[in-house]
């Protein structure tokens, strides 16, 4: 859509974000909490709510959800009723849902973010605890519906923001710097795809200037990140045009396609539902003592934030390259367990931010799963410190470490006869030969054209195999030539 027409809209975008907490067993059951066993085994007496049966608090979960609060600078409720929300889950045996209602366990808070259009914190209005519903199936081939009940009573905490988004890139920092976070506080495994961090959009547009909330549309089925940013981006134009065409926007729930992009209607809500919530009568209020609030904060692990501070002091390395390897609990895991002293960050770093990088992106996978584990990674950063060339570690090493995770990389640089042989006395010689050969090229480089010196390391290296150390070979280099 033209520009001039988008810029006469603001849209105005909420999240509610499920996430999965990583606990043994469920929330008010003994029922283990495990994705992908087979369906309808992780059930009891209580998940499928048999008469008589007593719901009884999880505390852990209970303590991962006090964690994700005062990361986010929450207010932690330390007195809290469960509530009913009487709303039909057809995968929910109880016919209701366990949750927070009047008293979430982390009230307000907030979410930095680093957009295009700059830093920016993000407000939450709560994030609140729950149990999870089951998964319903619908084959094709048959009339009937299947029900999968090992989910139901998983336990969730939903973080909800205020509205206070604006653009889709800004929602789409938001849900990352989430699963960040969950990851790095060991709360959540922050898989979408399996359904552990799921997230809700609600979208309106509103024209520019104007302080009343346009109709307010909730997607939802996305299972990636990208996926979110698409569905808003479609939905805000969806609702641009037909303001313009003069249509009524309905307040309605919608359905994200992620093959087309776009969405359909799933049902309408111009009413406000009324779930009619009251306190839960088989669980008694929580009271959360000062002593065991301290003892979690005490606890706490370190947030990506402080730990790119800890690698930027402790390494010596860049902020960008901090924010590299803080980009995910994989690869900080990885870059920390390669690095085995202090002088072989850096070496490391080149890999991680070149080839490894590169194949990751290629093969759309994360370090978590990489074929080539921290230690060869280490190895291989150990010999282009100064036994291999970068490029030919790069070129003829890592390909066969990729396909062998069990290779030892200094044995394949020695059976492949690729370990430096030359130290400073033996290049120096072949130094000033080619300094001789390339007396026009000399003279250039004496003159300004600084960048000769590629040429003449290439030189070097095409006479020794580049078995040199680069380092060696650049510094007699620039010794003779200047």
């Amino acid at each position: 859509m033209d520009q001039k027409v988008m810029s006469k809209y603001e849209p105005v975008i909420g999240l509610e974000v499920h996430i999965q907490l990583l606990t043994n067993s469920k929330l008010f059951a003994g029922d283990a909490n495990q994705f992908g066993d087979t369906p309808n085994t992780n059930i009891s007496a209580i998940t499928l709510a048999h008469p008589g049966t007593l719901p009884k608090l999880n505390q852990k979960a209970l303590e991962l959800a006090i964690i994700m609060g005062l990361a986010c600078g929450s207010r932690i409720s330390q007195y809290l009723i469960f509530d009913r929300k009487n709303y039909f889950y057809p995968d929910l045996p109880k016919g209701f849902q366990l949750t927070q209602d009047r008293t979430p366990i982390c009230v307000g808070g907030e979410i930095e973010i680093s957009t295009s259009h700059g830093n920016r914190r993000i407000e939450l209005n709560r994030i609140h605890l729950e149990e999870d519903a089951g998964k319903s199936f619908h084959p094709p081939e048959t009339p009937d519906s299947l029900v999968d009940f090992n989910r139901a009573g998983t336990p969730l905490i939903e973080l909800v923001t205020e509205p206070v988004l604006h653009h889709a890139e800004e929602a789409y920092q938001l849900l990352t710097e989430i699963r960040k976070l969950v990851t790095f506080l060991g709360i959540c495994d922050g898989n979408m795809e399996q359904g552990s961090l799921r997230c809700d959009c609600n979208v309106s547009v509103r024209p520019k200037g104007t302080k009343e909330l346009g109709k307010k549309v909730e997607i939802k089925n996305m299972n990636s990140i990208r996926n979110v940013r698409r569905a808003i981006e479609g939905e805000i134009v969806r609702q641009v045009m037909l303001l313009e065409q003069a249509e009524e926007v309905y307040s309605e729930t919608r359905s994200f396609d992620e093959r087309t992009g776009g969405s359909s209607s799933m049902r309408t809500k111009e009413e406000v539902n009324d779930y009619r919530y009251f306190p839960e009568p088989d669980l008694s209020p929580v009271q959360i003592s000062d002593q065991w609030l301290e003892q979690i904060k005490r606890s706490m692990p370190m947030l990506p934030a402080e730990l790119k501070v800890q690698l930027q002091d402790k390494h010596a390395i860049s902020s960008e390259d901090a924010t590299l390897i803080t980009d995910s609990i994989e690869a900080y895991d990885y870059f920390t367990q390669a690095v085995t002293d202090q002088n072989q960050a850096q070496h490391v770093l080149n890999w991680m931010r070149g080839p490894i990088r590169s194949y990751l992106k290629d093969q759309n996978i994360s370090f978590g799963v990489l074929p080539l584990s921290p230690r060869q990674l280490g190895e291989l950063a150990a010999l282009t410190a100064g036994e291999v060339s970068f490029s030919v570690a790069a070129q003829k090493i890592l390909p066969l470490l990729l396909e062998d995770s069990q290779r030892d990389p200094r044995q394949l640089a020695e059976d492949l006869g690729l370990l430096n042989h030359h130290d400073d006395q033996s290049l120096e010689p072949m130094v000033l030969q080619i300094l001789e050969e390339f007396p026009d090229k000399v003279k250039a480089y004496r003159q300004g054209k600084k960048g000769l010196i590629g040429f003449f390391m290439g030189q070097l290296m095409r006479k020794t195999d580049s078995k040199i150390d680069p380092k060696i070979a650049n510094e007699l280099l620039s010794k003779h030539l200047n």
